[in-house]
């Protein structure tokens, strides 16, 4: 199929000139003036258009400027026509964005030769253009793919370090979808704003899975205990903060970006710090402690409470739990995100499935 070639000139005579030169090789449409070829563009997208510089009413620059400012026709290539040969018409013809320049009276192996090599560029253009698009797309996928198996390796990886203490891996899941609650609450409601953006959120939901990853250098007589621990078997087990920083610089230090593997360290680190400086391991207090370690906190607490381990049966009810943790405010957690948390009871009684009328499932 022949190139469509839109040839844009008051005068008729050069229309009809343009259509002998070009006609045999390619297909002529003819607008007698600026206003004309837009009606034209409405409905049609030419390979390429000749517009005459010089014409009554719209002139070949407006009628480029309106080209330029419209989506559907700003990437069209444009020919300048002109019998005015003046380097400063020349060089405004390129600086508007025109591909070429060709000057009036025709020379047919000139205008010929031009519109060949422009086309022929733009189709280039084009086809590269298909094939970068192309290659990102892959590339986008197969990020996609490979962040999908990084996180079903991390997750794996943590729910087999939690099925040692008899938690299955439920409280890997868990801790994860009440840290997405935490975050996306306070983010509704412009709290922590600075710090707590849709990336920040993103990065800590993927990065909560592993806040107990230091756990695989704690030993199966500790982490599987059903009674309490002693004082020496507590300092053992408060190591796993330490050990879980050293391991995650180890298995996603290279492989992830900085930002996620600074806050996967936070949480791992941090997230049995307490608000007013008596927890562990570092003793930070309030806000010196990581945003992410203290929403962290809250959900893992309520997780240990309200789920099943060998050490203890489940609290129940779960206003029960929500007392419990009410005494911590302001000495274990940060008062505005447990106070958030608590005003979430409704959404999880809904995710949890307790109904009222069932006391025991409360």
């Amino acid at each position: 199929m022949k190139n469509v070639i839109l040839v844009v000139d008051d005068d008729k005579t050069n229309l009809a000139l343009a259509q002998k030169i070009l006609g045999a090789q390619y297909r002529i449409a003819a607008a007698i003036s600026g206003a004309t070829a837009l009606k034209y563009l409405e409905n049609h997208r030419p390979d390429l258009i000749l517009l005459d510089i010089n014409m009554p009413g719209m002139d070949g620059f407006e009628v480029m400027e309106r080209l330029r400012a419209n989506v559907a026709t700003e990437s069209i290539p444009v020919i300048f026509l002109t019998a005015d040969n003046l380097a400063e018409t020349e060089i405004k013809c390129f600086q508007m964005g025109a591909l070429d320049f060709v000057g009036k009276p025709f020379v047919p192996d000139i205008l010929l030769s031009r519109v060949s090599k422009t086309i022929e560029l733009d189709q280039y253009r084009h086809n590269l253009e298909n094939m970068v698009n192309t290659q990102a797309e892959k590339i986008t996928e197969n990020a996609r793919r490979l962040g999908m198996i990084q996180e079903s390796v991390i997750i794996g990886m943590a729910n087999l370090i939690e099925s040692r203490d008899g938690s299955t891996g439920k409280h890997v899941k868990n801790t994860q979808t009440y840290v997405k609650m935490i975050a996306d609450e306070l983010y509704a409601r412009g709290l922590f704003r600075e710090e707590l953006t849709p990336d920040y959120i993103q990065d800590l939901c993927k990065a909560a899975p592993l806040h107990d990853v230091g756990k695989i250098k704690i030993s199966d007589a500790i982490l599987q205990k059903p009674g309490r621990l002693t004082q020496e078997e507590f300092e053992t087990m408060k190591l796993h903060t330490t050990h879980s920083r050293q391991i995650i610089k180890t298995i996603i230090g290279d492989i992830e970006d900085e930002h996620y593997v600074h806050m996967v360290e936070d949480i791992a680190m941090y997230h049995h710090e307490r608000y007013d400086g008596t927890g562990y391991p570092t003793g930070l207090t309030a806000e010196n402690i990581p945003l992410s370690a203290r929403i962290m906190a809250v959900a893992d607490v309520f997780d240990a409470l309200y789920e099943e381990r060998c050490y203890k049966p489940p609290v129940r009810p779960i206003e029960r739990i929500m007392q419990i943790m009410s005494e911590g405010r302001g000495t274990q957690f940060d008062p505005v995100i447990l106070d958030v948390f608590m005003e979430l009871l409704p959404q999880l009684k809904e995710l949890l499935h307790i109904c009222p009328e069932n006391p025991d499932n409360n």
